[in-house]
């Protein structure tokens, strides 16, 4: 979103365990006026990683999914401006949408593709994932050396530009390539 050096250390947050949706309905929350979409790659973890190197990060994977890391972002800016974590802004009930996990023994390790988002039918976001800025390989070995990984956890992994905001009745429509699409609304 080129808001940094982009090989800055990746640095991560966590989203309590009610937070994924998987009936495609998200609740427009409280206390934001202004709530918005970053459309990810999802990895599932499959296996206990902890301290692993990145060339045996991918062993860990046990599949992947498409995601949306929705966001209070003005909750978001107000704690980044006090040097506050972002919890606030992005950890809370509803905000991780996520479709269908698919094994890697089935779809093999996303590594490339197209991904885009589109709102109500219009396109809002549309890159490839090889423009991410930390490959799942590295995502995985940097979390695993600050937290124990384990089975079923979930890890989005970034999204590119052009992130915005929805409103109640928006529906959002996300595609990765090789993965089933992710559909929401926002009630």
């Amino acid at each position: 979103m080129k808001e940094g050096d982009e090989r800055d250390p990746p640095f991560f947050f966590q989203k309590p365990s009610d937070s994924v949706v998987t009936d495609g309905r998200v609740p427009y929350p409280t206390l934001t006026d202004d709530f918005q979409f970053e459309f990810e790659l999802v990895v599932a973890i499959g296996s206990d990683a902890s301290n692993v190197s990145p060339e045996t990060a991918l062993e860990h994977v046990f599949g992947y999914a498409a995601g949306l890391d929705m966001t209070r972002r003005d909750r978001q800016r107000e704690c980044n401006k006090r040097g506050l974590p972002w919890e606030q802004g992005k950890s809370f009930d509803h905000s991780a949408p996520c479709g269908p996990i698919h094994p890697v023994t089935k779809v093999g390790h996303i590594r490339s593709g197209t991904l885009n988002l589109s709102v109500n039918g219009a396109v809002q976001q549309d890159s490839v994932l090889e423009k991410m800025i930390w490959n799942v390989h590295e995502i995985v070995s940097e979390l695993s050396k600050q937290y124990r990984l384990l089975p079923g956890d979930l890890i989005f992994t970034g999204t590119p530009e052009g992130v915005g905001p929805v409103q109640r009745g928006d529906k959002l429509t996300g595609r990765i390539d090789g993965l089933a699409p992710l559909q929401v609304e926002i009630v």
